[in-house]
């Protein structure tokens, strides 16, 4: 049975309903079911993290912690109904970087506020990005794909899960470092994307490592190489684009949790502590197993790495003419 499924029967797939309950019921939190929003579809690397977490806390704090996906809009479904969501830590949301950071940049406007909605907890994981492609043959390297790109501008596809998305400003910086043209293909999320280019709807995706990984264990996907310095722990035999000769396109996705603003610090401290606990034990074998890396890190919280990623995508996605929707 594979990792995801196994979480996924774990946590069953029923919702519950949250009753309004007194502020003063912190002090026992939690005393009833918690709902953990994913603004994206079941089966991609968010997904796969919330699951995770959420098995890892129900056992923990003895309440269930239920999975609620929520897809769509590039986040604009799931992440408002968090922002809007009672601070009394009964919702919470577990989200990729791209929609507190580059959602920003992409949209002229927004539902919710990603510097003051959101009380952070903490990130959860960082992924390393990679290139991924079905067809090897014309796709071994690199240097074939931007010749591919350089011969037909605007033409080669590329998927993401959404304007925005890490899969989406993975591909403006492959664009903007190399000078090539590709076209743009957004979807629902991340597991959509994939099955498209199995499919041979599109030509590539710049995909988090966990995502691509099985497919490419399984002979299904080819790695042209990982957006990073370094080869990745979990997956030592694909090169880095720098070893292809492309050093200069570098960018890993971060994958965070967050309650609603004016959530009692008291809750986030529990969450918190109840989640670094959890990442240092068993959680963080399963992690590394399927390609993330823990990122528990006090020395830069995340609220100001929101912030200062905010500015970054601004200037890569207007360095790469991208004129917002």
């Amino acid at each position: 049975m594979s990792f995801t499924r196994s979480l996924a029967l774990a946590l069953g797939a029923a919702a519950s309903l949250v009753l309004a309950v007194p502020s003063s019921a912190q002090d026992g939190y939690p005393n009833r079911p918690v709902k953990v929003i994913v603004a994206l579809p079941a089966g991609g690397s968010v997904d796969m993290v919330a699951r995770l977490v959420s098995q890892q806390l129900a056992t923990d704090l003895g309440q269930p912690f239920v999975v609620d996906n929520r897809a769509g809009a590039s986040g604009q479904i799931g992440v408002p109904a968090v922002a809007k969501a009672a601070p009394d830590g009964y919702t919470i949301m577990v989200s990729p970087a791209s929609f507190l950071t580059t959602n920003k940049s992409i949209f002229k406007t927004l539902p919710y506020n990603p510097e003051t909605d959101f009380a952070p907890v903490t990130k959860l994981v960082n992924q390393a990005m990679v290139l991924v492609v079905r067809d090897k043959t014309r796709f071994a390297t690199v240097a074939d794909v931007l010749a591919a790109a350089k011969a037909n501008p605007g033409k080669l596809t590329f998927a993401s899960s959404g304007d925005g998305s890490p899969q989406h400003l993975a591909g403006l910086l492959f664009e903007s470092r190399t000078g090539v043209q590709l076209l743009h293909i957004p979807y629902k999320g991340g597991a959509p994307a994939i099955t498209d280019l199995m499919g041979g709807v599109v030509d590539m995706v710049f995909a988090p490592l966990p995502e691509a990984l099985p497919h490419i264990k399984a002979g299904k996907l080819y790695a042209v190489g990982v957006l990073s310095d370094k080869r990745a722990v979990s997956a030592p035999d694909i090169p880095t684009l720098r070893e292809g000769g492309v050093g200069n396109v570098v960018l890993s996705a971060w994958i965070g949790l967050l309650a609603p603003a004016r959530t009692p610090q008291p809750i986030l401290d529990r969450l918190n502590k109840s989640v670094k606990a959890l990442l240092q034990g068993d959680a963080r074998a399963k992690l590394l197993e399927v390609g993330m890396e823990p990122a528990l890190d006090d020395a830069r919280p995340l609220g100001q790495v929101i912030s200062e990623e905010i500015r970054l995508h601004a200037d890569l996605v207007k360095a790469a003419g991208v004129v917002p929707q």
